[in-house]
């Protein structure tokens, strides 16, 4: 009989101390995810940041040297085909336009 009841005292503590421990676990892997989350959105962000300032300055030296005269159209769709290859985090693929899209 007192066997019995150590067993099941034994069986009781092992299975608290197993939720306990999966408990402890999953909160370390949700913590590990919200910092891993944390990472890339501050990565992004950098990145978008560089990104902003490489158009900013490829717009500054196309204006300077004179080497192409660009509406606020075609600035704006230049503006976002760059904003586009700086920010991906997959390689692009080019688009070759054999033709206009502004009808002269």
């Amino acid at each position: 009989m007192e066997t019995r009841q150590a067993e099941e005292r034994h069986g009781r503590a092992t299975n608290g101390f197993v939720g306990v421990l999966f408990g402890l676990l999953t909160t370390i892997a949700a913590l590990a995810f919200f910092a891993q989350a944390s990472a890339v959105v501050a990565a992004r962000q950098r990145i978008v940041v560089g990104a902003v300032g490489m158009v900013e300055h490829a717009l500054d030296l196309l204006s300077e040297r004179h080497a192409v005269e660009l509406d606020e159209e075609r600035k704006a769709a230049m503006v976002s085909n760059l904003l586009v290859v700086l920010c991906s985090d997959r390689g692009v693929q080019p688009v070759v336009n054999p033709g206009t899209l502004y009808g002269g």
